[in-house]
């Protein structure tokens, strides 16, 4: 029976450990940047990976409720993490228009008015693909998406109930909300946000049980709500480097149009380099998330594997 608390309470260390971690790295970058998000990511797989590992060591009776349990959470995780997947792989349309326009531009040392117009009219183009993709982001998370938020204001108190399977059942309620957050932060970074609301949900009364993981999952829940707060903006996709290359864009729209609206000519190098340099920067980093998730993918599979073939041979 030591060897089995000991296994629980090591997991919900690595839970906290992981989750101080991640407030760290919070503060170290940019809000909702490349590097922050691939951390988030780092962190689910590890988590996923040491339920698997903590399955293997409770030595659960075979054909156990803990099975279905485990493979609702793994399915949970699968799907949210397939909508993180199709709405990155719509960037991919945006990003090589943008990088087609920068292009194009290249060898120009004075733009005309009527160049200056032709190039207005694509970079229109481009834009409308943002709105379109961020409207299908948001259906995308409203058709597939349980409100994951409900998960971090579920109220367990019954620690007979958390004890179940050996405290297996504690450690996936303790899993089901640590990723419900880690998924809610992909999700608002990587396909939509509407607001920091699904964030400003109470934690004070999960106290009473894994209080280490819960304070510091408390901690960064809080964090991120305040600074979507902050940056106040619109709904849509917060991820830092998203922004960044928009605002280029934008920026070299605005410098294009006055030099149409004047009939005069002007050098604007330095904002076509801009823009070359965000969106390979925004290129780069969906390259990166989306092998991390691809990765993920795979050892969702390889554990779901695992505890059956455990099942079955034992």
């Amino acid at each position: 029976m030591m060897g089995t608390n000991s296994s629980v309470t090591g997991f919900y260390n690595f839970l906290t450990q992981g989750l101080n971690e991640l407030h760290q790295s919070f503060l170290s970058h940019n809000f909702m940047s490349i590097q922050f998000l691939s951390q988030v990511i780092s962190s689910l797989q590890s988590f996923h990976s040491q339920l698997t590992i903590l399955v293997r060591k409770l030595r659960l009776p075979v054909g156990g409720k803990w099975l279905d349990e485990y493979m609702d959470e793994s399915s949970r995780l699968w799907d949210a993490c397939h909508v993180l997947k199709s709405a990155i792989s719509g960037m991919e349309n945006y990003y090589s228009a943008a990088s087609n326009i920068a292009s194009s531009l290249d060898g120009y040392h004075h733009f005309t008015p009527e160049l200056s117009r032709q190039v207005i009219q694509a970079i229109n183009v481009c834009q409308r693909e943002i709105l379109g993709l961020e409207e299908e982001n948001k259906s995308l998370m409203e058709t597939r998406i349980e409100p994951l938020s409900q998960c971090l204001i579920q109220n367990i108190s019954m620690e007979s109930k958390l004890n179940g399977f050996s405290g297996f059942r504690g450690v996936l309620y303790a899993m089901r909300s640590v990723s419900s957050l880690l998924l809610m932060i992909l999700l608002c970074g990587l396909a939509y946000c509407w607001s920091s609301s699904c964030f400003h949900q109470g934690y004070e009364g999960h106290m009473v049980f894994g209080s280490g993981f819960m304070v510091s999952m408390a901690i960064l829940q809080q964090k991120v709500a305040e600074e979507i707060d902050q940056i106040d903006g619109q709904p849509g996709i917060l991820l830092f480097e998203f922004q960044q290359a928009k605002s280029a864009m934008e920026e070299l729209k605005v410098e294009l149009e006055r030099i149409a609206g004047y009939e005069a000519q002007a050098e604007i190098q330095e904002k076509v380099d801009n823009v070359k340099s965000c969106f390979g920067l925004l290129r780069c980093g969906v390259d990166t998330i989306t092998g991390q998730l691809d990765d993920f993918f795979d050892e969702i599979v390889e554990g779901r594997k695992k505890l059956l073939d455990m099942c079955s041979h034992r």
